[in-house]
């Protein structure tokens, strides 16, 4: 069939409006007529050649849509079905059957090689292959083939252009309180960087009942905006020591940090705010081969621990349905973040996101 897609042709170069031709779903794939995507900081990324994902190639991986085809052996959903696209895993190496699918230890391959399993893409246009199934997925299109491990049913009774953020940057933040750093009520938290992911980790601190919570960026509107959606407190590091800081407020640091940044000398900091036996969880990816150095008697001597966290550790077809509940219920406002825009204009979407003029920029779909 002929789709319209917005093709990463070059590096660094805008995405380019196309009419491609996307192949029937195989007996294993959904079809999937897309509502809505929201734009992540990893497309970028992959625009940008960070990540050895092939070019021409369809980006995208934040897709809302609703189910048109569905192939032969799939059961999950039907035509109809109103779907959130997620990251792709494989359901069969040790972490996928623990349910822990963001750390499938076929992830990388499956989410950035920008192919099927069997090498082929499901795109093309006048015999010029394109690359697709980024992220099992690559929703910036008007239609996307994906697979039933990385699609999730969701409620009719929400809009569903709201609910692409949730597969992937929303997930990430706020599956980082609750599922990763398993944040309780009365505990304390501090969040450096106020991206999407660093917002959606402040809300959901203020939805778990977090009596204090600290969001820590340079940007001073970013940090209006994180008191506006639950922080109690707000430290711009340009205007003074966010660590002593966080001392005086405490008394003796936080129960846990989260630093969004990948910056290493802000992990450092975050590390250092922890409480004895807090715990400090990094979700930004930074520059392959960086280093995170520590003071390792602060660190050994209060018990305090550093871990990694891809996807907010979450399982999502029941963390992405728990997320839309909160919201329904008021307690997660996810969508105050969210602006949209036509896709022909999804480079200016981009642009806005790296400028920091948009939070959550969200492509709809003609």
């Amino acid at each position: 069939m002929k789709i319209q897609a917005a093709v990463a042709r070059t590096v660094h170069g805008p995405l380019t409006l196309e009419s491609l031709e996307l192949e029937e779903p195989r007996a294993d794939e959904i079809l999937v007529r897309v509502v809505a995507t929201g734009v992540c900081h990893t497309d970028i990324v992959v625009r940008d050649g960070m990540l050895p994902t092939p070019m021409p190639v369809v980006l995208g991986h934040e897709g809302a849509g609703v189910v048109e085809r569905v192939g032969s052996g799939v059961t999950k959903v039907a035509p109809g079905d109103h779907v959130v696209m997620t990251y792709n895993s494989c359901g069969g190496c040790p972490s996928c059957e623990d349910h822990a699918p963001s750390y499938c230890h076929e992830f990388f391959p499956r989410n950035f090689f920008a192919t099927r399993d069997d090498g082929s893409t499901a795109l093309s246009k006048e015999g010029e292959v394109i690359q697709s199934n980024f992220f099992g997925q690559s929703s910036f299109a008007t239609h996307a083939l994906c697979h039933e491990r990385n699609i999730v049913k969701v409620t009719d009774a929400v809009a569903l252009d709201l609910l692409g953020p949730l597969a992937c940057g929303v997930q990430t933040g706020a599956g980082a309180v609750i599922n990763a750093l398993q944040v309780k009520a009365g505990k304390s938290i501090a969040v450096f960087g106020t991206g999407s992911v660093g917002l959606s980790a402040v809300m959901a601190a203020h939805a778990v009942g977090a009596t204090t919570i600290i969001a820590v960026d340079m940007n001073d509107e970013r940090l209006a905006f994180a008191q506006s959606v639950g922080a109690t407190h707000c430290f711009n590091p340009g205007k003074g020591d966010v660590t002593a800081a966080i001392m005086e407020i405490t008394g003796y640091g936080v129960d846990f940090a989260l630093d969004t940044t990948g910056l290493t000398q802000v992990i450092k900091g975050a590390v250092l705010s922890l409480a004895p036996r807090g715990v400090c969880g990094i979700l930004g990816a930074s520059a392959l081969g960086s280093e995170i150095i520590l003071n390792e008697v602060h660190f050994m001597s209060g018990g305090r621990r550093l871990i990694g966290i891809v996807e907010g550790d979450s399982d999502p077809d029941t963390f992405i349905p728990e997320l839309i509940r909160l919201y329904q219920e008021g307690r997660f406002p996810f969508d105050k973040m969210i602006k949209f825009y036509p896709l022909e204009q999804i480079n200016d979407a981009i642009a806005d996101s790296e400028f920091g003029i948009t939070i959550k920029p969200v492509v709809r779909m003609p």
